[in-house]
Formats: C-alpha cells, structure tokens, sequence
C-alpha cells in the first residue's frame, strides 16, 4: 500500500510538533516560513528543488 503526503503536509507536522512539545514559539515558525516564501523568489530556489526532490527519491527508493 502506498500513502502520499505532499511534502508541506509533514514539514506543518514538524512545525506543530515543534511548537506543542519543543516548546518553540509561534513567531519563530511564521519567521521562517515567511524566509521560506523569501527564499523561494530568489536564485537559489531551483537548487534547493532540486535538492528536495533529490532527498524524496533517496527516501522513496529506500522503501521500495
């Protein structure tokens, strides 16, 4: 059986997760998503893509 979870799906769990039982603070998780959105209209967006879809095939081709 294979389950699909979009990748922000699991990364807004470890964001939760983080608040809840790390005891990090909610601004702190807004901040860095917001420099993610930053992030994400700059030069480095494609390598980081490319990166993350590197690390997803890595992890889906171990569990195969």
């Amino acid at each position: 059986m294979t389950v699909s979870l979009p990748l922000v799906v699991v990364l807004g769990f470890f964001a939760w997760g983080a608040v809840k039982f790390l005891g990090v603070r909610t601004w702190v998780v807004v901040l860095i998503a917001l420099f993610g959105f930053w992030l994400s209209q700059t030069f480095l967006a494609p390598a980081i893509e490319s990166g993350t879809r590197s690390g997803v095939d890595v992890i889906n081709s171990s569990h195969a």
